[in-house]
């Protein structure tokens, strides 16, 4: 006959940690969604965590077109007018490509 001993059941507890600030666990982030982006609006960029990790941040839309730039174009054009090389006439070189017959 075997004994089976029962060992003492230990009832560990997770210890919760502090939420740091800005950052945000992803199942919070999901269940508390219009406090993170009051929060982006109030106190800046919010980091969301998954294990563990940073995998993305929230930020303001006005933040992210100051981040994105100007993308018409009219940041370079202006720098090219600045330029105190505009003056400089530039011809395009023009070869003949040989074309390659392919048989199918």
């Amino acid at each position: 006959m075997t004994r089976i001993s029962k060992r003492s059941a230990k009832k560990t507890t997770r210890r919760r940690r502090e939420p740091i600030a800005g950052q945000w666990l992803l199942q919070h982030a999901k269940a508390r969604f219009s406090e993170l982006v009051r929060r982006v609006r109030s106190e800046g960029p919010q980091r969301v965590t998954v294990h563990g990790r940073d995998e993305v941040v929230v930020i303001s839309a006005e933040e992210f077109r100051r981040l994105k730039g100007d993308l018409t174009g009219e940041a370079l054009i202006a720098a090219m007018q600045a330029s105190p090389h505009r003056d400089i006439e530039i011809e395009p070189s023009r070869a003949v490509m040989p074309v390659r017959k392919v048989s199918l």
